[in-house]
């Protein structure tokens, strides 16, 4: 069990570690510029790369869109309700609620427990995750026009060129595929590094309420997933893929998007941080029961 677990688990933890010395080191890091990097080029051509890549019927894949959107339509009524009956406010706690960090900690989990499957289908659901957060994020939180940020977002672009490329069966050009794979292969890395270096940055400023807000992501994010990879019917890779994915720990993002508004970021940070460290205790778990080894 461990010599399956090490390989997936490891990686993921140790990435996280780097990122975390870092910023416990004092060593000058530039994260909106790491984040810039990460959104405009990085996550971009890792979706490109993982869709134009993709080596099973596209019928499949609009199934884990479908599968991914299920997901977060669940999770916004139930969570909207469960929000409502705690008295908390919505447009501070319902995002991070329903967006999980499907990003930094979902792509490379995916990668190593599935290989390059995975992490297709896992780019799918990061992609309507992604859209979703950065076009009905400051819609629901800021009020600002969604056009705006669709027409600035580069994974839209590139995520529309991957779904033509995989629907008319076209391979991209060889010396623009291996300087698309070159750049995806900024994204994971980077990725955990940030993941690392926010969770020694952020604080725990209100405990009771951080911890609320983690579980009910967690426990919402699994059973929802669970739920959702039975009424669809799914097996294998595409079944942990979406296990994985919906269970996983508040995004980073959140935060962003929280202190840009005004959303009590104090809030949302603690609860990344618990969230984020519960997940790492529970994910030896989450993995055997994805790929299979336990429950279902």
């Amino acid at each position: 069990m461990f010599e399956q677990l090490i390989p997936i688990i490891a990686p993921v933890l140790l990435c996280a570690l780097l990122g975390y010395g870092w910023a416990k080191s004092g060593l000058p890091f530039e994260r909106e510029f790491l984040t810039r990097i990460i959104m405009n080029i990085g996550a971009p051509c890792l979706i490109l790369n993982g869709i134009a890549n993709l080596e099973f019927e596209p019928a499949d894949f609009v199934i884990i869109l479908a599968s991914a959107i299920t997901v977060l339509g669940i999770c916004t009524v139930v969570g909207g309700a469960a929000l409502r009956i705690a008295g908390q406010p919505l447009r501070s706690f319902l995002p991070p609620v329903v967006f999980g960090n499907t990003g930094n900690l979902g792509l490379p989990l995916c990668y190593f427990a599935f290989g390059n499957e995975g992490l297709g289908l896992a780019v799918a659901v990061y992609l309507i995750y992604s859209v979703s957060q950065f076009v009905f994020g400051p819609l629901f939180q800021g009020r600002e026009p969604a056009w705006r940020t669709l027409v600035t977002t580069p994974m839209i672009y590139t995520a529309l060129i991957g779904i033509g490329l995989l629907a008319t069966d076209t391979p991209l050009p060889k010396p623009l595929a291996n300087t698309v794979e070159l750049l995806a292969g900024l994204a994971i890395p980077l990725m955990l590094l940030a993941l690392g270096y926010s969770l020694a940055s952020f604080q725990i400023t209100r405990p009771g309420k951080a911890v609320g807000i983690a579980i009910l992501r967690l426990l919402l994010g699994s059973l929802v997933g669970i739920g959702v990879a039975e009424l669809f019917g799914l097996e294998g890779t595409m079944r942990g893929v979406i296990i994985i994915e919906s269970a996983m720990p508040l995004a980073v993002f959140n935060f962003l998007l929280a202190a840009r508004y005004d959303r009590h970021p104090e809030d949302v940070a603690g609860a990344i941080v618990i969230s984020t460290l519960i997940s790492f205790a529970t994910m030896p778990l989450l993995i055997l029961y994805a790929l299979g080894e336990i429950g279902g």
